[in-house]
């Protein structure tokens, strides 16, 4: 027990001093952690201060960077303003140089003005002195020519012996005794010859009469319908992109019109024959089936050229039915382009036989040259078969067809005077006036209005016409657009704005319409070559 007594305090002093020993290393461990920590936070505080001092040195070196910068920038703009004051004071004094110059020009004009002016009125002055003295001498000369006239008549009194009131009264019985005696001789003269041409002043007198007959007429239309066996054929007449309906229009000069209108189409144009030409052109083309640009340009050419032959039977026709003989063939030609021509809503073909036929009648009831009479009906509205082609009116025209073709001169005075321009020659020329009035009789008022407008479309057509280069000219859409077919090799692309813009200008200044009219130039260039 004393043993483990003394075992057990060794242990507890062995346990002693080992905590003492490790008290005493936690102590020197904490002295030398101390002197670490310190050690490392002194590093620390130095390595701050070191960078601290680093960062204060980049700032001051960044600083001195920025200042250098601003002051060249500074510069710079300094510079900068400087120059651009010195243009702007340059151009000032330019301007004030061209200012300065520009009055001194002006007061140089007004300085040469002041002296033409002071020119001016020295020569007025100069003029005025001479008129006056002028007017002192006139009135010089007036004053003696006036005593000078006075002895004259005292001289004259002494010489007759009368008074000048006695030889006025002497001189006026003598004159009035001769023109008495010279009114004898007239009147008798004038009753023999009244006696003498009683005849033909009875003749004159029924013509004149019969000439005061007149009225107004009927109605005239400027479209045509053609008929369609369904209404798939007016899509194959419009065809593709509506390329056959602008072939055909280009082709005849008429607007197509396709409505609503079951199993029809209307042509629209103020000329009849172009109308003729598009009615039969398309009921062929509806009868033939192929209906494409190449085929509808064919077909409208040969029904130019049929429509050609039967204007030339219808003159032949109207000379036959009126018995008039002996015309030149193109007179006949021209005769029978007036079956597709109205006049306030007449035929003109018609019209014209129908006044050979009454001018005629009138003549041999009176006596005068019936066949004159006949001829000079026929022709009196001829120059209206070319008046849209030819300057002119229809009088004028028709006057010098029928000069060009030697016809008589009764009846050409026929042709001149039948609305009164000109002088009657001979009594036919009476009968034709009123044979002319008599076959515009018919119920209902005379429409102006068309006339006029058919008038107009043929002058928009002249005046498009009227420029270099243009082929052809159409008036459609009742007026209101001109389409124009240019010739390529004369007309370029930009030469067609340009032709466009002067056309339209001219119409502007020398035609009156309403609304607006739509100048259309078209030039189309086509290059044909055959394989064989």
């Amino acid at each position: 027990m004393h043993n483990s007594l003394i075992s057990m305090l060794g242990f507890q002093m062995s346990t002693a001093v080992l905590v003492i020993t490790i008290l005493g290393c936690l102590l020197v461990g904490a002295v030398v952690g101390i002197f670490v920590f310190r050690a490392i936070v002194i590093k620390k505080i130095n390595n701050a201060k070191n960078s601290a001092s680093s960062i204060i040195e980049d700032a001051h070196l960044e600083a001195k960077t920025i200042l250098k910068e601003a002051r060249l920038s500074a510069q710079e703009e300094s510079i900068k303003i400087k120059t651009d004051t010195e243009n702007e004071l340059k151009e000032r004094r330019i301007e004030m140089e061209k200012m300065n110059n520009r009055f001194l020009q002006r007061e140089e004009f007004i300085n040469n003005r002041e002296q033409s002016l002071d020119k001016k009125n020295e020569a007025l002055e100069s003029f005025k002195e001479k008129l006056e003295n002028q007017e002192k001498k006139l009135t010089q000369q007036q004053e003696e020519l006036s005593k000078k006239n006075a002895e004259v008549v005292v001289e004259l009194q002494k010489v007759a012996g009368l008074t000048k009131e006695e030889a006025k009264e002497k001189l006026i019985a003598e004159i009035t005794e001769e023109a008495k005696h010279d009114a004898v001789i007239k009147l008798r003269k004038i009753e023999q010859e009244t006696k003498d041409n009683a005849h033909k002043i009875a003749t004159e007198i029924i013509s004149n009469a019969i000439q005061k007959y007149s009225a107004d007429l009927t109605s005239e239309t400027t479209v045509t319908t053609v008929a369609l066996p369904n209404d798939d054929m007016k899509g194959r007449l419009i065809g593709r992109e509506g390329r056959n309906i602008k072939a055909l229009e280009m082709a005849t000069g008429i607007d197509l019109i396709i409505d609503d209108t079951p199993e029809a189409i209307v042509l629209s144009g103020f000329d009849p024959i172009r109308r003729e030409v598009a009615r039969i052109a398309i009921t062929k083309l509806i009868q033939d089936g192929r209906i494409q640009p190449a085929r509808i340009e064919e077909i409208v050419a040969k029904t130019k050229r049929d429509i050609e032959h039967e204007i030339k039977e219808a003159g032949e026709s109207a000379v036959l039915e009126t018995g008039v003989i002996g015309l030149h063939p193109e007179l006949v030609k021209t005769l029978g382009r007036l079956k597709y021509r109205t006049s306030y809503g007449q035929n003109v073909l018609k019209h014209s036989i129908e006044v050979s036929f009454i001018a005629g009648m009138l003549a041999a009831e009176l006596g005068c040259d019936e066949m004159v009479a006949k001829r000079g009906g026929l022709l009196h509205d001829i120059g209206k078969a070319v008046d849209h082609e030819v300057e002119g009116t229809h009088v004028s025209i028709g006057t010098q067809l029928a000069r060009k073709y030697k016809e008589n001169d009764k009846v050409i005075n026929c042709i001149e005077a039948h609305h009164g321009d000109v002088e009657f020659t001979c009594i036919e020329a009476v009968l034709v006036q009123a044979a002319d009035t008599i076959s515009s009789v018919r119920p209902g008022a005379r429409r102006e209005s068309i006339e006029n407008y058919v008038k107009r479309l043929e002058k928009l057509e002249q005046i498009s016409s009227s420029f270099a280069g243009v082929e052809k000219a159409y008036a459609i859409q009742a007026g209101r657009e001109v389409r124009i077919i240019v010739k390529p090799e004369e007309i370029s692309d930009d030469k067609c704005l340009i032709l466009a813009k002067d056309i339209a200008k001219k119409i502007e200044n020398e035609m009156e319409y309403p609304g607006q009219i739509k100048v259309n130039v078209i030039r189309e260039l086509r290059s044909v070559e055959y394989a064989k």
